[in-house]
């Protein structure tokens, strides 16, 4: 039913932008219970509503599957009650810096196929493309306008390019050179995840800032429009850490990685993997394996892999390599576990890329799955605001 509309009490842009800084600082108790660690998603309440979505880079690493794809698939095949599971593929952000059309689409296709190649049935979930569902960037717009660029401004991967510019140039060439959808697309993130009112959004600890201005925003649209139409979306934190280069370990693995031997994809063939994780770096340190970040980044990247994808706590996977004083076992022990888990993956992926049919026949579904749900949201939205 629609929440009904009462009369707003003096909007103002200042008012408005002070209710979302005051909220977005707030860090009281009932902001803390809004994140949660959860290792089997078996708390998960009933008729919940999963929302995530990952970005089109082409073929998925090792980074991408154990942040976000062994997550879902985790989610989806848990048997609660009435739940809704929402994942998609984001386009829309893709484009924050500008690809060629062929790369992009190209990106897209193998980002699908490899999603289902992990495992995700689409029979359990809604699987799309965010920019086939055009209700996303008109709520995009609608939450841009109650959120402070000074919101903005604070998050912390906008912080480290204006750090990494302004290392180089001057604050003048930063904002003369870089793009505006770089700075807004946090509150796209946001009106994706609003936009099918989610209960909950599994995402990595380097996404939680974002979830957190997330609620932020929904926060502030329903004192606005005096409504209580959003829900505040509870953070899942997957279990993984996040998953460095094997070349350089004191940066996140990439695909854009100009040495390709930094980054092991889920499509790899067993030779691939094995030569890749045998030149991992790893450190000069002899004796007993053990996970220290700071003094030994290359090792504990490697046993980081190992815990996501054993799904052991590290203290565990440290217990389990006891007695291996040699660089080399480990590495076997990496490069044996990568193989055996995307031995399935890799066989299947082929065979959905030279499937373009049934590719269009699962993100066409989803597509009008989604939209489904974003068309009645977005008119509940529209009357609220009094764009009915």
């Amino acid at each position: 039913m629609l929440t009904r509309i009462k009369p707003l009490r003096n909007i103002s842009s200042q008012s408005v932008a002070k209710s979302l800084s005051l909220r977005y600082a707030s860090k009281d108790a009932s902001t803390a219970k809004t994140v949660q660690q959860i290792s089997g998603y078996e708390h998960l309440p009933n008729n919940s509503t999963v929302f995530s979505m990952i970005q089109p880079t082409g073929k998925f690493h090792i980074g991408n599957y154990l942040g976000a794809i062994k997550a879902w698939r985790t989610l989806s095949e848990s048997n609660v009650e009435e739940c809704k599971f929402i994942f998609g593929v984001a386009d829309l952000h893709a484009i924050t810096i500008p690809k060629k059309s062929t790369e992009l689409k190209a990106n897209r296709l193998e980002a699908m196929a490899s999603i289902l190649s992990s495992g995700i049935d689409p029979k359990k979930c809604i699987l799309f493309y965010q920019s086939a569902v055009p209700e996303h960037a008109e709520l995009h717009w609608y939450l841009t306008c109650i959120t402070s660029m000074g919101a903005l401004n604070r998050m912390t991967q906008w912080k480290s390019k204006q750090q990494e510019v302004e290392s180089t140039s001057s604050k003048k060439f930063l904002f003369e050179h870089t793009k505006a959808g770089l700075f807004c697309y946090p509150v796209l993130q946001a009106a994706d995840v609003l936009m099918y009112n989610s209960t909950h959004v599994p995402v990595g600890d380097d996404q939680s800032q974002h979830l957190e201005l997330c609620r932020a925003i929904a926060t502030s649209f329903n004192d606005v429009y005096d409504t209580k139409f959003f829900n505040i979306p509870k953070t899942l934190l997957t279990p993984s850490q996040k998953i460095l280069s094997l070349r350089n370990p004191t940066k996140k693995m990439s695909k854009s990685d100009k040495d390709q031997k930094a980054c092991v994809y889920v499509t790899d063939s067993p030779e691939e993997i094995q030569t890749k994780i045998r030149k991992a770096v790893t450190d000069s340190q002899q004796g007993p394996i053990y996970f220290d970040p700071v003094e030994r980044p290359g090792v504990s990247n490697l046993i980081n892999i190992i815990s996501g994808i054993s799904n052991k706590p590290v203290d565990e996977v440290v217990k389990d390599l006891e007695g291996v004083t040699e660089h080399s076992v480990l590495k076997n022990r990496v490069a044996d576990l990568l193989i055996e888990e995307f031995s399935k993956e890799r066989d299947l992926y082929e065979k959905l890329m030279g499937d373009a049919a049934y590719l269009e026949q699962v993100y066409n579904q989803g597509r009008d799955q989604a939209r489904e749900i974003a068309s009645a949201n977005i008119k509940q939205i529209r009357k609220l605001i009094g764009m009915d």
